[in-house]
């Protein structure tokens, strides 16, 4: 093996392991969107390994949401345009919950008359994020888990909080063990805290109490 060849080995396989370790969804397609070469962020966006993506074609993993934006690329390439094409997409994760983003591809060949392939890019779009004080989090709180929650902030004991409500210590620490289970505290500074950023407490009132309108 020459020395050029040598060399030009070494920049491929430097190349690829750099493809490989970025942390945005990349792959290589030919002309008509059928996936060459993916990363694993790529292929973890399909809930799949890089390699189960080759042949597939892009824009059947990832919809666009116009599809007159891809009838424009594609006659774009035809003509053999070179500039940044994007598309809006939707697809399913892994877990089956809707994602949007985009996709970019950006043409790329030795020369400018060699067919292209297509370097494509994943964006993927900010998940919502839910508001902490929704309204189903609210009702999934009894009154009484609301009073030994409201007992808790004000600094009262397990075996306070059982007489102030009628139940028993354990009944107590059943429903904190609840509780803490569903908003993923870890002690009960931590699950009063929840309880305050969820609007299960009111904040500002003293002593510690559900909102006038829950109470």
């Amino acid at each position: 093996m020459d020395l050029a060849r040598q060399e030009a080995v070494t920049w491929r396989n430097r190349a690829l392991l750099l493809f490989d370790r970025v942390a945005m969804p990349v792959a290589v397609c030919d002309v008509y969107g059928a996936v060459l070469l993916a990363n694993p962020a790529m292929a973890a966006e399909c809930g799949t390994t890089p390699g189960r993506l080759r042949g597939r074609d892009v824009l059947d993993l990832f919809s666009p949401r116009e599809a007159t934006q891809v009838e424009r690329i594609a006659e774009a390439l035809r003509l053999r345009h070179r500039s940044r094409y994007q598309v809006s997409v939707r697809w399913r994760a892994p877990g089956g919950a809707e994602r949007h983003g985009e996709l970019t591809a950006d043409p790329v060949s030795d020369t400018a008359e060699d067919t292209p392939a297509l370097l494509v890019m994943l964006r993927v779009d900010a998940e919502p994020v839910p508001s902490p004080a929704a309204p189903a989090e609210r009702e999934r709180v009894t009154p009484g888990e609301a009073r030994i929650l409201a007992l808790l902030a004000a600094g009262a004991t397990t075996a306070r909080a059982a007489r102030e409500t009628g139940l028993t210590t354990d009944g107590v620490t059943y429903h904190l063990r609840r509780l803490s289970s569903r908003w993923g505290a870890s002690n009960r500074t931590e699950l009063v805290a929840r309880a305050y950023a969820l609007g299960v407490l009111g904040a500002g009132v003293w002593p510690p109490a559900p909102p006038a309108d829950e109470a």
